[in-house]
């Protein structure tokens, strides 16, 4: 590192009001060089300019102080015989890949000087080292962390504040939701949460269980969707013994057991047609008949029913009973997906990263640049669960202290998500558009086409028409 310039000169300029001290007190560079007596002026140099310095004419020694993170930057020469600057740059940036790397060489050129950068390096200095410009990027990286350590402090108090009843985000649809839970929290019957798998529907369910008058009775789960109709039956309204084969004993139903609580029915859109009749009963009388057994029995429970179904649709198609949708959603909740609120990917990541640093026992710190550019970016199909899969993944596989897109899923990695080609959008013409429309809405319909008139909003007689033309052809 020859040409190091120990000249004092005037006091440097802090470039900005107060701290300056406090930040570069709190930045440690390790310096790497194979000239051990440069290191020394170097290391020297640091500290009268105000940082903690190491120094190390070994790489070896110095990859170990990034790994330990003894530093959080290193200054080191591009020219050396056991590992050249570019070489441990690559090393460094693997074993931490939020290391900040400041390479120095006598021998500059522009194109070096990009590549290193485009490598991930923090800057690229010409020696002899001017010592304002050495000072200016250490500030930068200085500033950089104790702005890191703020944020993070502030994340963390953002998202005790924000974690309403385990509902992570601060977005305005997100918001905006929670403000209508508190308002029917404490008065409904009945309520339909509806939204995209895996958006967080349960969750939402708990949290209006929670903030409702009955929060200390008990809160049963069923999923429509997971049991055959018969178990299903038996399942929410309970059984007496000899009610069909293998019914050995009487036992209560869901309703049942949380009389004075809440029921809340996953996926109630799969229910067939008779067990949504006498679903439609227990919801106007508060009435349920066991399985086997003529006696009625009342139950006091507050029903919250969630489907990612368009029950509309289903309406209009004939697979879901009009009376049951409309009792069922006397109020509406809507939990958007995550593709609506980016914005809260940030504080999610960081909830998950948290919750999983606790169950795999692992310290890491937090995410690359890179990597928290591509969660927010990325459409997230499978909503909040896709990006708690992706995150429990991470930090399983995760070598350093925090996680970089390496360490993400495959189909994070990939630009476009892993779609194939075949699904891209392709220009269509507004008839190919028409069609299409019209076609999936009688395949919905199972070919009535009443009901796919109703559905689309024009006449019995056009739509004949449609379908003469479209046979001619």
């Amino acid at each position: 590192m020859a040409g190091v310039d120990l000249a004092t000169g005037a006091p440097e300029k802090t470039g900005r009001a107060g701290g300056t001290r406090e930040r570069r007190a709190g930045l440690c560079v390790c310096v790497l060089d194979d000239d051990a007596h440069l290191v020394s002026a170097a290391v020297e140099l640091l500290e009268h300019l105000g940082f903690g310095a190491i120094g190390t004419s070994e790489p070896v020694e110095a990859l170990a102080a990034v790994r330990q993170r003894r530093c959080r930057a290193v200054l080191v020469d591009v020219r050396m015989p056991q590992m050249d600057g570019m070489e441990f740059l690559e090393q460094a940036l693997k074993v931490d890949p939020a290391q900040e790397i400041v390479l120095m060489t006598g021998f500059y050129s522009i194109d070096a000087a990009i590549d290193a950068i485009r490598r991930g390096a923090r800057d690229y200095l010409t020696k002899p080292l001017e010592r304002e410009r050495l000072a200016g990027t250490l500030d930068e990286i200085a500033e950089h962390y104790a702005r890191r350590k703020r944020v993070d402090a502030l994340e963390e108090g953002l998202l005790a504040e924000l974690s309403q009843h385990g509902i992570v985000g601060q977005s305005p649809q997100l918001l905006e939701m929670i403000d209508l839970m508190r308002k029917v929290a404490p008065h409904y019957k009945n309520v339909l949460v509806t939204g995209p798998t895996g958006s967080g529907k349960e969750l939402v369910a708990r949290a209006l269980h929670q903030m409702s008058a009955v929060a200390g009775r008990r809160f049963a789960v069923c999923n429509c969707s997971a049991l055959v109709e018969s178990l299903l039956e038996s399942q929410l309204f309970g059984h007496v013994r000899g009610a069909f084969t293998g019914a050995n004993e009487s036992r209560a139903g869901l309703f049942e057991f949380a009389d004075g609580g809440t029921v809340f029915l996953d996926e109630v859109g799969e229910m067939s047609p008779a067990l949504q009749a006498k679903m439609l009963r227990v919801i106007e009388n508060r009435e349920i008949q066991r399985v086997g057994s003529p006696e009625q029995r009342r139950v006091d429970v507050r029903l919250v029913a969630a489907t990612n179904r368009d029950l509309r649709t289903e309406v209009v198609a004939g697979r879901f009973r009009e009376d049951l949708y409309y009792r069922l959603s006397m109020m509406e909740i809507r939990v958007p997906p995550l593709a609506e609120r980016a914005y809260d990917v940030p504080l999610l990541a960081h909830h998950f990263l948290k919750k999983f640093n606790q169950a795999y026992g692992r310290r890491l710190e937090g995410f690359t640049r890179r990597a928290m550019d591509r969660l927010v970016k990325h459409e997230w199909p499978g909503n909040v669960r896709e990006l708690e899969n992706a995150i429990s993944s991470a930090c399983i596989t995760a070598g350093a202290e925090v996680i970089d897109l390496e360490d993400l899923p495959e189909t994070l990695r990939r630009p476009n998500g892993g779609a194939e080609a075949g699904n891209r959008w392709r220009p269509q013409t507004l008839d190919e558009v028409r069609r299409q429309h019209i076609e999936r809405v009688l395949e919905t319909c199972q070919g009535n086409r009443l009901r796919a008139a109703q559905m689309l909003g024009i006449g019995r007689t056009s739509l004949y028409r449609f379908l003469k033309r479209r046979a001619a052809k």
